[in-house]
């Protein structure tokens, strides 16, 4: 096997425009890398860490199935005029985090938490800020991190 990583891009498609931007920038720094990757759509960013920790879940059920070896959450999470944004983005940031530091993943965070969509399509776009390609680079970084750890299991040679 490759040691080159395996990596799941989560995806929220609550905001799908401001998402595909940020996937476009994430896959611009991954495919240089020489990574693979795989990408899963959920519904908003509340539900990214759920699915994170189903695709850990599933290796428990499939012994065949290809482990990622790291993860990139993307998204976007616009204030309303109710508390809802706090409670999402609070709540979506902290599991996260759980996630990276209880099964030492890496995690690149790519959800944007912004006051208006102008803030987003600044954040997001990959001739701007480009976000998406910030959070690839911090999981590329995270990968490298655990290596110096040691914290991949070992492979069988192909």
């Amino acid at each position: 096997m490759s040691d080159k990583p395996h990596v799941m891009i989560a995806a929220s498609m609550f905001y799908p425009n401001i998402t595909e931007e940020l996937v476009r920038g994430a896959e611009a720094v991954l495919g240089p890398a020489g990574v693979t990757w795989k990408r899963f759509d959920v519904p908003g960013a509340f539900e990214i860490p759920a699915a994170i920790r189903m695709a850990i879940r599933s290796i428990e059920f499939s012994i065949d199935r290809r482990r990622y070896d790291a993860f990139v959450a993307l998204g976007c999470i616009i204030r309303g005029q109710t508390s809802h944004y706090d409670h999402i983005a609070q709540e979506t940031v902290r599991a996260l985090q759980t996630l990276a530091t209880e099964y030492t993943l890496a995690i690149g965070m790519g959800i944007l938490t912004v006051e208006n969509e102008a803030q987003a399509w600044e954040r997001a776009r990959v001739d701007h800020k480009n976000k998406g390609g910030e959070a690839a680079n911090t999981c590329l970084a995270m990968v490298e991190t655990k290596r110096r750890f040691s914290l991949f299991p070992r492979r069988e040679p192909a």
